[in-house]
This record gives C-alpha cells, sequence and structure tokens, in this order.
C-alpha cells in the first residue's frame, strides 16, 4: 500500500499579535487554504481536530465540505471526532452529503473523547450515559448507531398513513464506500483490538494511555501489530488502514529558527492522565535531512500507510504551506513517499493557490 502523508490542523484561534490566526472564521476560511495549498504540493490528505468549549475547530461537517467544494483529489478528514457529543443519525447524514460532496474523499477518525476543558462536557448538550455505564460505553453505543446509519440499515419505522406501509426506513442520503472509511482514534493496545474486531481503520493517537518502559514508537508498532493481528483473526476481507501522527518542524530558515530552534524534543515525555500513566510522542525539530533519518527509523511511522503532519496553524497558512513544502521535498521521500498524481481537471491551478496564500 502507497504510503500517504497529510497534515493535521487543531485549528486553534487567538486574538494576540503573535497569532495569524486571530478568529473563528480565521481558522476556518485558513484551514480551507491549506488544504488547497496540501493539494497543489501533492500531499494526500487535509485533516482536522474536533473539540468542544476551546477556541479550536468543533463542528467538522461545514468546513469538511466547504474544502471539499474547493479541492479535487485531497483526502479530507477528522482526527478525531468524540462521539459523545454527537447525535449519530444527525452526524450519519452530515457525513454522507459531506462525502458526495466530496466524491467519496472523506476519511473519518472517532474516537470515545479525551480530556478537555468542559468536565462532562457531553451532558451539556444533553448525552448522559445510562446507569451503569461509563462515557466510554456511550461513546461506542452511538458508533455503533451511526455506523448502521451509513450502512444503510432501517432506522425508524414508517408512518402508514403516509408510506402505505410498514417498514423501516434508513437515513438519507447514503454514501456507499463511507462506512469502510471509517476510523478509531486508539490510546490503548487493548482500543486497537476492539477497533480491529469491530471492522475500522486505525488512528494511533499521539498520546497513549499506557506505558510499558519502551519508546513512543515502539510501543505505537506493537498497537499496530496488535490490531492487524486482530483484525486477520476477525476474517475482515479488505485491507485495513492505520495512520499515526507526528510534530515534524524542519529548520531550514532564520525564521524558522526564531520560532522553533531549540525545541528538539529527543525523548517521550511521560505524565499522569486520568489517573493512568502516559506516553506522549516527541517532536522532530531541526535539519530536513537529520529528522528524515531520525522517521526512517521510527517503527510506527514504518508500518502505518499514512502519516499525518500537525501543524502550527495559528503561524499562517503561507508559512504552514512553505513547512510542508519542505516536507514533502526534503523529509517525506526517506519515508517512501512520493507525490500524489494531480488530477487532469484540477479545479484549482498552483499559480490561483499561490496567490491566494501570499495575500
Amino acid at each position: 500500500m502507497r504510503k500517504r502523508i497529510g497534515f493535521l490542523s487543531f485549528g486553534h484561534w487567538q486574538d494576540s499579535p503573535l497569532s495569524q490566526t486571530r478568529t473563528a472564521a480565521d481558522a476556518l476560511h485558513q484551514t480551507i487554504e491549506l488544504a488547497q495549498a496540501a493539494e497543489a504540493i501533492g500531499l494526500d490528505g487535509a485533516y482536522v481536530r474536533v473539540h468542544h468549549f476551546a477556541r479550536q475547530l468543533a463542528s467538522p461537517f461545514p468546513l469538511l465540505a466547504a474544502i471539499a467544494a474547493r479541492t479535487s483529489r485531497i483526502e479530507i478528514g477528522t482526527a478525531v471526532i468524540d462521539m459523545r457529543y454527537e447525535n449519530p443519525l444527525y452526524m450519519a447524514e452530515e457525513a454522507a452529503a459531506a462525502d458526495l460532496i466530496a466524491g467519496g474523499r472523506l476519511q473519518l477518525g472517532l474516537s470515545r473523547g479525551s480530556p478537555e476543558p468542559a468536565r462532562h462536557g457531553a451532558r451539556a448538550f444533553g448525552y448522559v450515559p445510562n446507569d451503569g455505564e461509563t462515557d466510554a460505553d456511550l461513546a461506542r453505543a452511538k458508533t455503533a448507531r451511526f455506523r448502521a446509519a451509513l450502512e444503510g440499515r432501517g432506522m425508524a419505522a414508517s408512518d402508514p398513513a403516509v408510506t402505505g406501509g410498514t417498514f423501516t426506513l434508513p437515513i438519507q442520503p447514503q454514501s456507499p464506500g463511507l462506512s469502510d472509511r471509517i476510523w478509531w482514534g486508539s490510546g490503548t493496545r487493548e482500543t486497537a483490538r476492539w477497533a480491529a474486531a469491530e471492522g475500522m481503520n486505525l488512528q494511533s493517537s499521539t498520546l497513549l494511555s499506557e506505558d510499558t518502559g519502551v519508546p513512543f514508537g515502539e510501543l505505537q508498532a506493537e498497537q499496530i501489530d496488535l490490531y492487524r493481528d486482530a483484525w486477520i483473526a476477525a476474517g475482515w476481507e479488505r485491507e485495513p488502514r492505520v495512520s499515526v501522527s507526528r510534530s515534524v518542524l524542519p529548520i531550514v530558515s532564520d525564521e524558522d529558527r526564531r520560532y522553533f530552534g531549540g525545541r528538539d524534543e529527543a525523548r517521550d515525555q511521560i505524565g499522569r492522565l486520568e489517573g493512568t500513566i502516559a506516553r506522549f510522542g516527541r517532536s522532530y525539530a531541526g535539519e530536513p535531512d537529520r529528522i528524515a533519518q531520525e522517521l526512517a527509523g521510527d517503527p510506527a511511522v514504518q508500518l502505518a500507510d499514512t502519516v499525518l503532519l500537525t501543524v502550527p496553524n495559528q503561524l499562517g497558512v503561507e508559512y504552514c504551506a512553505r513547512m510542508l513544502e519542505v516536507i514533502a521535498r526534503e523529509v517525506a521521500p526517506a519515508l517512501g513517499w512520493s507525490p500524489a498524481a494531480k488530477p487532469v481537471h484540477d479545479r484549482t491551478s498552483d499559480s490561483e493557490v499561490a496567490a491566494r496564500i501570499a495575500r
């Protein structure tokens, strides 16, 4: 399977002189523009993280549909949507509509959620676990209903007075193939096995909520191996996909040095998260050839078919696009990546993208 590389934006905004992304409108429009730039560079994916009660991207489907309308080839997706907050059937309608606009390019990463600013934030949205259930149980139940809706199963009984008969109705619209493009964001080896048993692709988290004493890349590689073994054991016929995320900050200019000089974190970070020991992946900052060598030796990067590069979005589209171009030219080939072929009828020329970024 060809190695794919995309970017992942958290869409932070802050009204600060140091930020190029000062409002929610800036964050949304700039994400669309960066997706266009990434497509022109030849990258494979434009992904967004979803957070609630924070100055970050929150409602992904309008944004994904807008990216779809302004691009023609690049995959668009999430990493990840917190399912505790979602209405599964309404989400299935929105996802199908966005995928139809995109021509089947949607890749949706879901999860049971992560630490957030709001205490019991999903409950403010009206979603409360049943007695004896956890937030994780709620998220998984919603995920199952969402996926069933995507597969076209009946979700509501018909009204004979309107339909002339009694049967179950699926949600509309339907987008064929989308159900195979659902990913689960996993922070442990056990949840990776569960995702495989459920037939979902795997997005391995940049934060693993367990620690065995081995380096992050090795622990993540073990998670990926266990996932693929569980996939085979489950008997699924299609080939699964696996993504990992990395913070990659090539330093090639004085501006880069001002932002990231001395930033390189040669070791993983270890801390406590929700009462358990967690291991965080390191950042890769420095000369591109050194980064390329280090990433080529990262076992999880080698095992994954997709690598998502987190971008410092508050530095602006122009800066992030230049950073992605340096990575595509000087780092990614060492990982076995090559630029995606440009479609014959590309909707936006490279010159148009460059002009828009320069403004």
